[in-house]
């Protein structure tokens, strides 16, 4: 029995789904969005609200079952709201700028990283060591901040780098020195 599975998606009055055999597409407010999903998985619009259902209690259906829910609602959400990622930077001289759409970060290199967006992606720099990715895709707005991220991870011992907002780095102790060693 899949709780998530069985949760029919509510389906704003602004959205339009279009269910054709195994492609779904989702037009909202902030853009279109489409989906190949499995074709073992059936999903229909009930009403105001679409329905995903699986054909057996195979293992296989029971676990496409609720990824295929999860991967449509995730697309109704982003047409209507949208996702975004906040990251921030710690460190030393280390900040971020906008310069048109491209972020410039300055992470201790010996010159300045540019970033672009991918498609259907957009910065956001609240402060010099703050900034945002936000779009309506969830895969693609996590998978460029974990991009962004990969420049300088934050590292254990001085917690320099860049993390995601509420993202606690576990410190770890530098060295203790000689206590007893050769003389």
């Amino acid at each position: 029995m899949s709780r998530i599975g069985n949760k029919p998606i509510p389906l704003p009055k602004e959205v339009t789904v279009n269910i054709n055999g195994v492609h779904v597409l989702v037009k909202g407010p902030k853009g279109t969005l489409e989906q190949d999903l499995r074709p073992e998985i059936t999903v229909k619009q009930e009403e105001e609200q679409l329905v995903v259902t699986r054909p057996s209690e195979d293992k296989l259906h029971r676990s496409l079952h609720g990824l295929t829910r999860t991967l449509v609602a995730n697309m109704v959400i982003g047409v209507t709201q949208g996702y975004t990622k906040n990251l921030e930077i710690s460190g030393v001289g280390y900040r971020v700028a906008k310069e048109g759409n491209v972020l410039v970060f300055a992470l201790g290199f010996s010159h300045p990283v540019r970033i672009e967006p991918a498609p259907g992606i957009t910065f956001n720099v609240e402060t010099p060591t703050r900034f945002s990715v936000t779009g309506i895709d969830k895969q693609v707005v996590g998978s460029e901040a974990a991009r962004i991220r990969e420049l300088k991870k934050p590292e254990p011992y001085l917690g320099k780098g860049i993390i995601f907002q509420g993202e606690r780095i576990r410190r770890k102790a530098g060295k203790a020195g000689k206590v007893g060693g050769k003389k």
